[in-house]
């Protein structure tokens, strides 16, 4: 019966089942649409790349649900804003079996009109696709995807947990066949190598070699099964891994032990087959394990939130999923429930553990009008309050977020082992292959087991334990491992990193420069000294309304004194200006006002002769002075301490500030910072840090996040520290949930230890391919040992890498 390919899918059917279309034959009309969608589009090199290969017919899905992807629920649970106002999403596809799929699909979206950015991870199906709402809408995205014949659903990281659980299982349960299947295997290997020394029959012997045939199919096809899969899917993508090599020596031991079963001369290596997949498979599992210990951090982190939250609306209570959650709505908070998402408090007063997000351990005390975040547990009351960030957009959400991308990214030091690991696998390929030749034609031997041996069989298994022994697992795993230890373990310790790069960064860091205020010092001003030169009721009043004005720690410091000592009424005031680090000034009716350092009534020609070694505050109507402020900052608990930890490690410290030299060197002095500059603005700082960077050094800029943005953008790593972690996640690489200086200490600490692990386990995993590759190809390593040795190198570097979590 005649069968013929399919012109989209490359399938073969009978003739008859075939839709003519002129010289095509396509086997459905799902074929047919899409080659002709294909054509339209200039995009016929699909089937170049596709080769030879198949590939499933179209998938046949409904359009009725596309409506959805529209839907507000499915935007806000799913989808993103970027900074330049686009809609993200991450989707899952479904249908990829090759690198041609994925050249398919990322050029027809990025052929379409409104998608800025469309990039497909091969190895999880994991789509990230950007585009303009208001040129196209994400049903339509779905929409072109299902019309070349794939599916796309909204990826859900539940769901890749459960996914992360169902491979660990199968791990498991191959690996229990193959432990199962190789001791009995070994039990007859005991009875045939005795028999070398008692004499067997060679019925007996046979049927020995039929047990272990019996035994072995199953390890190899069933428990290897994950191996063959991913040399397949590694050749697919032209690519020669560490799954190609375990298949290949399983395989051809497998082939050659078949041989000897059917009656050639020679001794049968089925416990050598079994025990390579065993041993390896083992290492996986352990692999696996491993991982799974590292991302627990994460699980528990996300489990402790509520599914949901009760909404109170028109006097009527009724439970709400988070991700319905919209902003304005009313949420009751009773006595030990944790805050579901971002809010101000409306009713009541309670304490609250921040223990969760910024580490410390002490309850804070909250009163009506203050914000709560997401993550915080109510201790001893119950509030209302109402929501001012919806659940993707909260403080929790934000941390499970940068935690999650962190997880999935690369430190620099990564792209090396990626480079060395991808060649590795074809050249230990080629050192076995001559391994055979030379052994076979030079009639090599000088192992000490191959007794009773032909030529044939001592080079094959030379060959497979040189391709068995090497590991090029251990040179992949040597970053990834290590660095996903060592996010987990700064997460434990409030530390936020947003990309594993910066690990290495911190590890290799020169310099450090520090923010004063609130970085080095508490931030909580108080006022020392007041000396008020005309008190009259209305003076007090517009100093009063031009504090009022500002949101600077000096400014909210004597508001808070002047409410405390004074009836104050607020004015309203006119051409406010903020001076870049010095102060304000602003109008009412035809009076002038400034309030700020001396250099601010400088640079407006006010005469005022005053030195303090505090912060200092004056105000002034008309250029006469009305009041003058001193303000004081303590040091925090553990800054000396962290200074000097970092002259220890040979880091250079420096301080910057906008505050007046006499109170810069006070701090400098008490924390022995011999290099800092006072009266600096934000571009000033900045300037600095590029000039640092400029003559070679690594700068790393701790800040409180918004003062200091633009000093922390031309840094090589922002470090941002304190209780806001809203605002300071958005202009920081690094986001310090506690205040306390402990935790950028552990950050270097962290960070420099899993560097070190990773050098570790890259030198390790080199050293023991450069010294086990030569000592197989010399015979000296049978193919079981061989299999032991490679998983037990992939185990140390997993080992290793773990390590980093011991104090």
């Amino acid at each position: 019966m005649v069968k013929i390919e399919c012109n989209h899918c490359h399938l073969s059917f009978e003739e008859k089942m075939m839709i003519k279309d002129n010289e095509l034959n396509f086997c459905c009309t799902g074929c047919q649409s899409v080659y002709y969608i294909l054509k339209s589009e200039n995009l016929e090199s699909f089937y170049t790349k596709l080769g030879n290969k198949t590939i499933k017919a179209p998938l046949q899905v409904s359009n009725n649900d596309l409506e959805k992807f529209d839907s507000l629920n499915f935007l806000n649970s799913y989808a993103t804003m970027t900074k330049e106002g686009f809609i993200q999403v991450d989707l899952i596809l479904e249908g990829i079996h090759c690198a041609a799929c994925i050249w398919l699909n990322e050029k027809i979206l990025y052929d379409t009109k409104g998608v800025v950015e469309a990039n497909i991870n091969f190895t999880t199906n994991k789509a990230r696709v950007v585009f303009n709402s208001e040129i196209i809408k994400l049903s339509e995205i779905i929409k072109k995807i299902r019309s070349i014949g794939y599916n796309a659903y909204a990826y859900d990281s539940s769901v890749a947990d459960k996914q992360a659980s169902k491979t660990k299982q199968d791990y498991f349960v191959r690996m229990m066949v193959a432990v199962v299947c190789t001791m009995n295997i070994m039990m007859l290997s005991v009875a045939k190598y005795t028999g070398f020394f008692t004499g067997m029959s060679s019925q007996v012997k046979e049927m020995i070699h039929l047990a272990e045939f019996i035994l072995t199919t199953p390890v190899l096809f069933y428990s290897g099964f994950v191996f063959y899969k991913g040399a397949y899917f590694g050749l697919k993508n032209r690519m020669v891994n560490m799954d190609l090599l375990v298949s290949t020596g399983a395989s051809l031991t497998y082939i050659y032990s078949l041989t000897v079963l059917f009656g050639a001369k020679g001794e049968s290596y089925f416990d050598s087959v079994a025990m390579i997949i065993t041993f390896v498979l083992v290492g996986k599992y352990l692999e696996v394990i491993g991982k799974k210990s590292a991302v627990d951090t994460l699980d528990k982190i996300k489990s402790t939130l509520p599914l949901e939250a009760v909404v109170l609306k028109d006097g009527k209570k009724f439970i709400k999923a988070l991700n319905l959650i919209e902003i304005g709505d009313i949420i009751e908070l009773k006595i030990g429930e944790k805050v579901p998402v971002d809010g101000r408090i409306i009713s009541g007063n309670a304490s609250f553990d921040l223990s969760s997000i910024t580490g410390e351990s002490i309850p804070v005390y909250k009163k009506s009008g203050e914000e709560i975040y997401s993550g915080t547990v109510i201790l001893d009351s119950t509030i209302l309050f109402e929501v001012t960030r919806d659940f993707k957009n909260s403080t929790f959400s934000s941390i499970v977020t940068l935690l999650e991308d962190s997880l999935n990214s690369k430190p620099k030091i990564q792209t090396l082992a990626n480079k060395l690991s991808r060649g590795f696998s074809l050249i230990i390929l080629s050192i076995a292959f001559l391994t055979f030749l030379v052994w076979y034609y030079f009639g090599l031997d000088l192992g000490f087991y191959f007794e009773n041996t032909n030529q044939f069989e001592r080079s094959f298994i030379t060959a497979v334990s040189v391709v068995v022994i090497a590991c090029p697992c251990a040179l992949a795993l040597a970053t990834p491992m290590a660095s996903l230890v060592g996010i987990s373990e700064l997460a434990k310790k409030s530390l936020l990193f947003k990309e594993a790069k910066y690990i290495e960064t911190i590890a290799n860091a020169s310099t450090v420069v520090f923010d004063k205020t609130g970085t080095l010092t508490k931030g909580e001003l108080e006022v020392s000294f007041v000396e008020f030169f005309n008190k009259d009721e209305e003076n007090i009043n517009l100093l009063y309304s031009l504090l009022d004005s500002s949101n600077h720690p000096v400014s909210i410091a004597i508001k808070k004194y002047i409410e405390n000592n004074f009836k104050v009424l607020h004015l309203s005031l006119e051409d406010i200006k903020n001076i870049e680090a010095k102060g304000l000034s602003a109008r009412y009716k035809n009076f002038e006002l400034l309030g700020g350092s001396s250099e601010l009534l400088k640079e407006f020609g006010v005469d005022f002769e005053y030195s303090s070694k505090s912060t200092q505050y004056i105000f002034s109507i008309d250029k006469n002075i009305i009041a003058n402020f001193e303000l004081k900052d303590e040091l925090k608990d553990d800054a000396k301490e962290l200074i000097e930890y970092l002259k220890g490690q040979k880091i250079e410290t420096i301080m910057l500030t906008g505050d007046n030299s006499f109170v810069a060197s006070s701090i400098a002095e008490k924390l022995e910072i011999t290099n800092f500059k006072a009266n600096l603005t934000p571009k000033d700082k900045a300037n600095f840090i590029k000039e640092l960077k400029n003559s070679g050094k690594i700068v790393i800029m701790v800040g409180d996040g918004v003062n200091d943005s633009v000093a922390l953008a031309s840094s090589d790593v922002a470090i941002a520290m304190g209780n806001s972690a809203d605002v300071s996640m958005m202009v920081s690489d690094v986001v310090l949930l506690s205040s306390k200086l402990k935790s950028l200490k552990d950050a270097f600490i962290i960070s420099k230890k899993t560097y070190k692990h990773i050098k570790q386990n890259l030198a390790f995993s080199l050293i023991y391919n450069t010294i086990t590759i030569p000592i197989a190809a010399a015979g000296y390593i049978i193919p079981l040992f061989a299999a032991l040795s490679m998983s037990l190198s992939s185990l140390v570097v997993v080992l290793n890498s773990l390590r980093i979590k011991m104090k």
